[in-house]
């Protein structure tokens, strides 16, 4: 969604006076004074009014803010569809699905700089994906489940919490903050479900059985329509919603990834 920022000009320098005669020297006509450098900074440079531009023309510097993020898969329209991990504000998202999903994610956040922390009781599942994504480099951290130190994270170096710990995940050490983000991994609804889903700032939710399906429409107030696709979708799909919207994404994994994970599937 595009939000309307204004840009404004930036120090707007009035010109300098004409410095005055040196000691001894004469104010002879003609004889140019000589500039005056400012120390540290060197000769004022060319000097510009600032930019102004009237109200009614702010919405021609309209920014496209919230397309930017990890590219999870294509909407139904085969329109790119990301998601926002790396934001100033904690976010917290909950999906029930397939651990083939979740590492997509997790791989391609370590693409866009972010540091990923799994926390897993299963980490022979990631292990060969830490060593890929690592590189050289820490980007992809395991930990047992409850063992997550500090992050630190910070706009430069953001971090994905991805929280793998089975069906009844316990109170993670480390939670959502500024510039950290918690992905958690539910393989199928469960009694703590509920709970999650409701505090989360967006659920994925993958095929589930038709019972699942009404339980999940419940808690997220799904219309009949989507919850009855909820039993029937392919591998490879997620429907990501809040509140208030609803998006069906198919996520086709790349050539490394393929090779890395295997192909898309609900089951692990």
């Amino acid at each position: 969604m595009a939000v309307p920022t204004t840009v404004s000009g930036g120090a707007s320098y009035s010109p300098a006076s004409t410095p005055g005669p040196m000691p001894g020297q004469t104010d002879e006509p003609g004889t140019p004074a000589p500039r005056r450098p400012r120390r540290g900074f060197g000769l004022i440079g060319p000097r510009r009014q600032g930019h102004e531009l009237p109200p009614e023309q702010f919405d021609a510097l309209a920014l496209p803010i919230g397309d930017d993020g990890v590219m999870i898969g294509v909407g139904a329209r085969d329109q790119p569809a990301v998601l926002g991990l790396h934001r100033p504000t904690p976010f917290n998202v909950v999906l029930v699905g397939g651990l083939w999903t979740a590492q997509v994610i997790g791989l391609r956040a370590v693409a866009t700089g972010a540091r990923v922390t799994v926390e897993t009781g299963r980490q022979q599942m990631w292990a060969s994906l830490a060593q890929a994504a690592n590189g050289g480099y820490q980007s992809m951290t395991l930990h047992d489940v409850g063992r997550v130190p500090p992050q630190g994270p910070s706009i430069g170096s953001p971090v994905l919490v991805i929280r793998d710990a089975g069906m009844r995940p316990p109170r993670g050490r480390v939670s959502s903050a500024p510039w950290q983000s918690v992905l958690t991994l539910l393989p199928y609804m469960s009694p703590v479900a509920p709970r999650l889903m409701e505090n989360a700032d967006l659920v994925g939710v993958q095929r589930v059985s038709p019972e699942e399906a009404v339980q999940v429409g419940r808690i997220m107030g799904l219309p009949s329509m989507d919850v009855e696709s909820l039993s029937t979708l392919p591998d490879g799909v997620t429907l990501w919603c809040d509140r208030q919207t609803r998006l069906y994404v198919a996520t086709h994994p790349t050539d490394v990834e393929s090779g890395l994970l295997g192909g898309a599937r609900r089951m692990d």
